[in-house]
Parts: structure tokens; C-alpha cells; sequence
């Protein structure tokens, strides 16, 4: 089985990413939409009067941490979305036999950028989260495989701008 080319693994992968794609932007606009309406509701508490969270508390007592947590789940999926778009332009040039694409350092060096922020973002809920009274018992940890991760792809940037550059150089040989 091939893996770059028309009919190649890549291709199929980028299937799947153009799938993911897809379902990422309708969860980014249906908590962008959520939150829209909890803002609303949260300045015409009225409307909700009656409507209780699960702990028995009034919603417009939590309005601000449910806009949070749909802006923060918003803010995530947007994030994944940056991703998987750099991720799906990178296999339109494995699907076309051509992985040393210079384009692709930018992407390749996106990705880890937004996965650095991430994970930086996961630091900032914590640290937020912990000063909410009603939040018990939060733990964050270190997480050395999510920067692992990070530094991978900033590597695998510099080896596609090698491998661009060799490109280069071997186009204008004669």
C-alpha cells in the first residue's frame, strides 16, 4: 500500500481530516450559539427564573461560569479546528506526492504552536478553577507527554524546511 499519492494511505487520512473538519467548525459555531444565548439569558435572568442547575442553584447564579466554560469549549474546538486545517493542507501535498512542500513548514510549526497553547490553556482552567468555591479536589499535573509532543512537531518543522531547501537546490541543478 502506497502512502503518498492519489489512491494512498494519505489520502484516505485526509478523508477522515475533511470528516473532522466538518464536524469541528458545527460545534464551533453550535457553542459559539450557546454561549450567545447564555450571555443573553444571563442579562434577563427573568427569562430563566424557574430554571434550576442540577446542584439546585439558580442559573443566573452560575450565568457567568456557564458563558465561561461554552467560551472555553469554543475557544478549545477552535483550536482543534486551526489543527486539523493545517493537518488537512498537509495531506493535499502528501495526496499530490509532494511532502516537502515549503508551505508546510508554516503549517507543520502552527500545529505545534496551538498545541503549546493548549496545553497552556489546560494550566489556565486549572488555575482559574481552583478558585471557584464550589469546584472540589482540582489536581493539576504536568503533562510531559503533551510538550513532548510540542517539541516533536517544531523537529519535524525544521526537517521539512531541510527537506524544502533540498528541493530547492536539487530543482536548480542541472
Amino acid at each position: 500500500m502506497r502512502a503518498l499519492g492519489p489512491g494512498s494511505v494519505s489520502s484516505f487520512l485526509k478523508i477522515i481530516l475533511d470528516v473532522v473538519y466538518v464536524a469541528l467548525v458545527a460545534g464551533v459555531i453550535g457553542a459559539a450559539l450557546l454561549a450567545l444565548a447564555a450571555l443573553l439569558f444571563a442579562f434577563n435572568p427573568s427569562l430563566l427564573a424557574n430554571v434550576k442547575i442540577s446542584d439546585g442553584v439558580q442559573f443566573a447564579e452560575r450565568a457567568p461560569l456557564v458563558v465561561g466554560g461554552l467560551l472555553a469549549a469554543g475557544f478549545y474546538m477552535a483550536s482543534v479546528l486551526l489543527i486539523i486545517g493545517a493537518l488537512r493542507r498537509i495531506f493535499v501535498t502528501l495526496t499530490a506526492g509532494d511532502p516537502f512542500h515549503p508551505d508546510n513548514v508554516n503549517r507543520l510549526r502552527l500545529i505545534g504552536l496551538m498545541l503549546a497553547v493548549l496545553e497552556l490553556g489546560r494550566y489556565a482552567v486549572w488555575g482559574i478553577s481552583a478558585w471557584l468555591p464550589w469546584v472540589r479536589d482540582v489536581r493539576p499535573s504536568f503533562s510531559l507527554t503533551a510538550w513532548f509532543s510540542v517539541l516533536v512537531v517544531f523537529v519535524l518543522a525544521e526537517v521539512f524546511r531541510e527537506g524544502a531547501r533540498l528541493r530547492r537546490e536539487a530543482e536548480l541543478t542541472i
